[in-house]
């Protein structure tokens, strides 16, 4: 985690975010994750994932349509440059 987020999947936070006794800032998200044991960890090994820092600024700050251009500039990474496809070199 990067200083100022934190990840929480609690019943308790999410009463504090409703009666505004919570963080000053929040993101709520939905989703799923079928992921079997050591799934995650074996992409993350071998560089099947994009990573960028949980930066509180691009998780607040930057409009939702523009995260993820955000958080691939961030890296050095432009949209333009990916691809939808695999091939072999």
């Amino acid at each position: 985690m990067s200083d100022g987020v934190v990840l929480s999947a609690t019943i308790d936070l999410l009463m504090a975010i409703a009666t505004h006794q919570g963080p000053k800032q929040a993101l709520v998200c939905l989703g799923y994750a079928g992921w079997g044991a050591g799934q995650l960890d074996r992409e993350l090994s071998i560089n099947g994932w994009l990573t960028a820092d949980a930066r509180p600024e691009l998780l607040y700050d930057v409009p939702m349509g523009q995260k993820w251009p955000s958080a691939l500039a961030s890296i050095g990474v432009r949209v333009s440059a990916l691809s939808g496809s695999a091939g072999h070199a």
